[in-house]
């Protein structure tokens, strides 16, 4: 089925709000894709020509009243390249979803293999969905009872976690079908085959009994928990972060072996619902990546609300003890013993490499199974690529999208497009939250910037002080020659929603006057991060509500 691409001039934009209401207008059968820019004052529209033809596309645009088609023209850059090409992808995540779209819109036809994981991968079965559900779950029972304001009485309980559960199980069904199954069911060209994709040369997988040839190939494989080696592991009934999300019944006491961003999660979420959580890491800390000012605050607070957390392991045997499963350690060389109905690994992740005929395609991977690309996301084999967690980097479910969208790209199109990273921003959902992009100070070091940092305690935000919940700061990194912001670290309750202003900072060059300088709305969090700019030459505490 032959689809197009047009572009198309669009008077009467004045914001991205604009934007977002042309792409609602365009919308009729027929039409696969649609993209809108306020800044360029134009769209472009992916569509099937048997169904819907230009002049209904313009139509669709002109007769919102408010914004006008003025001049379309086919797209052909990449029309021409694609148009007659096969994507074969293996995978069914988020990075083979964007790649799928994109080679659609291209004109390419696209098979998709999964195996494993249900479609959707990682992100909606086991990761972001079900537990960033489970967290804002925990999270109200316990606000429910650890209310700061006098008067106000507040009780909550855990009445039923198997209701809790099967919530969680409906989302994850509902967004998995929403976002996933009902995106590409109609798309023209694509064919979703379930089975194990096995490479038996360069430009051939076999799947089940079929043998499939393509122009291009996309591995999206993911990964998976890893193991540590410790003695014992194997023979006990450990939970992961993926089969901890499908437990019915809520384990009176739990320990949780890593010390990263799914380790604490789990553990305070854990914690938050009812369990007892002891949290053993190896590392002399929590988050060794992270500076110690926040991981030792971020520690604090998790030890404040009943987390056990004891670092410094050198972990010795797991073993079966009746009903409890016990840990032999040596803490600073001193053995101890821990005990728990369960225990959950949270280590780390594996790439999902294995058995796919990678040394048939001529395909290199790393000393952990992670598969190398070039800045191009072409792997060894010049019409295979690779995105999403198998890279073993940035294992983020929007970088995955991102780079799925990028191979399918580069692969199809002939153009070599890099992958850029610049102000990626990440998240740790704990309470209070860590938030992070760009550098920190001791990354600004490492790479010769001369940087300067503002540290903001949130006892000087009035949001916070209004909210009576100050825990936490908002840390800004300024390159001292430009006065430009290149990185910040934020710990606070709902951090994550002060991170794209600092992002957008550094994305754009903007420099810590100008931030100082914006308004900023009084009594937001937001307000944060100009107070955290002012800071860098004024001490905000002799400033006045609203000050600069």
């Amino acid at each position: 089925m032959k689809i197009k691409t047009v572009q198309l001039e669009i008077t009467g934009m004045t914001c991205d709000h604009c934007a977002r209401s042309v792409e609602k207008a365009l919308t009729a059968d027929g039409i696969l894709k649609k993209e809108v820019s306020y800044p360029r004052a134009r769209g472009r529209v992916t569509f099937d020509p048997a169904r819907i033809d230009v002049t209904e596309i313009e139509q669709l645009v002109n007769h919102t009243g408010h914004y006008h088609a003025t001049g379309i023209t086919e797209y052909r850059e990449k029309e021409d390249e694609a148009g007659s090409k096969h994507l074969v992808i293996i995978g069914g995540g988020s990075a083979a979803f964007a790649a799928t779209t994109e080679a659609v819109s291209m004109g390419a036809r696209v098979t998709m293999i999964n195996d494993g994981l249900p479609i959707g991968g990682t992100c909606v079965n086991v990761g972001c969905v079900p537990s960033k559900n489970l967290i804002r779950a925990a999270e109200t029972l316990h606000k429910a009872n650890h209310n700061p304001f006098k008067g106000i009485h507040t009780r909550g309980r855990l009445e039923d976690f198997k209701t809790v559960i099967e919530e969680k199980r409906q989302l994850v069904n509902q967004l998995r079908t929403e976002k996933y199954i009902d995106v590409v069911k109609d798309l023209p060209g694509f064919r979703l085959i379930e089975g194990r994709a096995r490479f038996i040369s360069s430009t051939q997988v076999r799947v089940n009994d079929e043998i499939l040839q393509g122009d291009a190939f996309l591995i999206a494989t993911g990964a998976r928990p890893a193991l540590p080696d410790i003695p014992g592991l194997n023979e006990v009934d450990y939970l992961t972060s993926e089969s901890a999300f499908e437990l019915e019944e809520l384990p009176e006491s739990l320990l949780i072996i890593g010390g990263r961003y799914i380790a604490l999660e789990l553990a305070q979420m854990f914690s938050r619902l009812g369990t007892k959580v002891t949290l053993l890491q190896r590392s002399d800390r929590i988050l060794p990546d992270q500076s110690p000012d926040l991981t030792d605050a971020l520690s604090s607070y998790l030890e404040t609300e009943g987390m056990n957390i004891v670092t410094g392991n050198n972990f010795q045997n797991i073993n079966q003890s009746g009903k409890l499963v016990t840990v032999e350690t040596l803490v600073n060389n001193r053995k101890q013993t821990f005990r728990a109905e369960k225990i959950l690994i949270a280590t780390g992740r594996k790439a999902n490499s294995n058995n796919l005929g990678l040394e048939t395609a001529e395909v290199k991977r790393d000393e952990r199974g992670f598969i190398q690309v070039d800045d191009y996301l072409q792997t060894s084999a010049s019409q295979i690529y690779a995105a999403g967690d198998v890279l073993g980097a940035n294992m983020f479910v929007y970088t995955a999208a991102y780079e799925g969208k990028l191979a399918a790209i580069n692969s199809l199109s002939g153009t070599d497009e890099k992958r850029d990273y610049t102000a990626l921003p990440w998240v740790i959902f704990t309470d209070p939250q860590v938030a992070g992009v760009g550098l920190d100070e001791d990354q600004a070091r490492a790479n010769g910037i001369k940087a300067e940092t503002s540290v903001l305690p949130l006892n000087y935000v009035p949001r916070s002080l209004a909210a009576k919940d100050t825990r936490g700061f908002i840390k800004l990194i300024r390159n001292i020659q430009t006065d430009k912001l290149i990185g910040a670290r934020i710990l606070a309750p709902e951090g994550s929603e002060l991170l794209m202003e600092a992002a957008m900072a550094i994305k754009f060059g903007i420099t810590v006057e100008q931030i100082k300088n914006m308004f900023h709305a009084y009594l937001t969090l937001g307000e944060g991060i100009k107070l955290a700019a002012i800071a860098f030459h004024k001490n905000v505490a002799e400033l006045s509500c609203c000050a600069t």
